[in-house]
């Protein structure tokens, strides 16, 4: 969600500025790049050497320097930032922003940002609810600032109330929710599935299948990217999902039955992306089963069709997309599911096409709705295959 964007960090003199340099490392290991500016006074409490081996960037806190002369331009800085946070915002910092003052650079640059201008009050609690501070951030909210409110808590004065200037973690979490507002996926609930099931024989041994959950993982990384709500049931895999992302881990078939059919009723998209095994052993052996010359048989019963079951159940409000792994007879094969499945559209994979199937970062796909509109796709990596399902999506919804 910040990948690439350009963050302006505006630091002010109060206490809580020891916490943007965990701020700072949060936004860079999201991909952000950082610029910071400081008042004069927030020196005393973090000093611009900290702040700016973490940024990676020069701290600017004057117009000029002068040893060397160079002249810091507010106006270039507010036009770079795609994001203008200013934390902590003192009660200071705040008056002077609701009433147009300018005089440091920080105010300065925010007087030129074309930007959204993220504001994260701190101070003491008697300052946080004078009616003066309350009306200067209601005219910052006028003004089209948004206000991440300040959070009870023991303060530097040893008071305890409201005051705290937001945790980093939350700030980070305050920005993205709003980015995501304007994405073409967002107020959506997405449920995927992705990996396999194993199906256990005994305590050591299972019977699986070679899927790797890439394409499942990847579809559930581009849904949240478009600003959707994502839940990801995953069979085991080595794969890590976003941290935004809720994942629930399942082993078996019926694990995964169970986990969808908690969540499926929720969603506006279902994507079963999953290899789940079609058998089971019927019984599970308590204790390993010792080898012997003599073969050995496993007597295997049908598991509860995930796919069929949502199918039957999904309102029209819904949509459901299944995908189909063939070797034989793909597209009829193919048309058979999607018809037999209640899916609104179904991707095909084929193993005969190199590249494509379990394993591979590529993926080779045709899709197939329900009014029989076939669109073929070239072989491309799965994180390319994920937009193309998801412009079919967007399409439909």
């Amino acid at each position: 969600m910040l990948s690439g964007k350009n963050i302006l960090l505006g630091v002010t003199g109060g206490i809580a500025a020891y916490k943007t340099a965990n701020l700072i490392r949060l936004f860079k290991k999201l991909g952000a790049n950082v610029q910071v500016v400081m008042t004069p006074d927030a020196k005393e409490f973090v000093t611009p050497l900290t702040l700016s081996t973490l940024s990676e960037n020069p701290v600017y806190s004057v117009f000029s320097d002068e040893e060397t002369g160079v002249w810091n331009n507010h106006v270039e800085l507010g036009l770079w930032a795609d994001i203008f946070i200013i934390a902590p915002a003192t009660a200071n910092t705040i008056g002077k922003m609701a009433g147009g003052l300018c005089d440091n650079l920080l105010m300065a640059t925010y007087l030129s940002a074309k930007c959204t201008v993220f504001v994260a009050p701190a101070m003491d609690l008697d300052m946080y609810k004078h009616a003066t501070t309350l009306q200067n951030i209601a005219q910052l909210k006028a003004n089209g600032n948004l206000i991440i409110d300040a959070k009870e808590g023991e303060l530097a004065s040893g008071l305890v109330g409201k005051g705290r200037m937001e945790e980093p973690e939350a700030i980070v979490s305050f920005v993205e929710n709003h980015l995501r507002k304007g994405l073409p996926l967002f107020g959506k609930r997405v449920l995927l599935t992705a990996g396999p099931t194993y199906e256990q024989i005994d305590p050591v041994r299972f019977v699986g299948n070679n899927s790797s959950g890439k394409m499942g993982y990847e579809l559930a990384e581009k849904a949240y990217v478009l600003g959707a709500t994502v839940t990801l049931v995953s069979g085991p895999t080595n794969l890590t999902a976003s941290k935004g992302i809720n994942k629930i881990d399942v082993r078996s078939a019926e694990d995964m039955f169970n986990a969808v059919a908690e969540e499926y009723i929720n969603s506006d998209v279902i994507i079963m992306a999953a290899a789940v095994a079609d058998y089971t052993p019927e019984n599970i052996a308590s204790q390993k089963i010792k080898k012997s010359d003599n073969s050995l048989q496993i007597n295997l019963k049908s598991t509860k069709d995930i796919l069929t079951t949502v199918g039957e159940l999904k309102t029209d409000k819904q949509l459901l997309i299944g995908f189909a792994l063939e070797t034989t007879n793909e597209i009829n094969n193919a048309k058979s599911k999607l018809s037999r499945k209640n899916l609104d559209f179904i991707v095909l994979n084929s193993l005969n096409d190199k590249g494509a199937g379990f394993g591979y970062d590529t993926n080779k796909i045709t899709i197939i709705d329900k009014s029989n509109n076939v669109d073929e796709f070239e072989l491309k990596p799965k994180s390319e295959v994920a937009i193309d399902i998801f412009n079919k999506i967007i399409s439909l919804l």
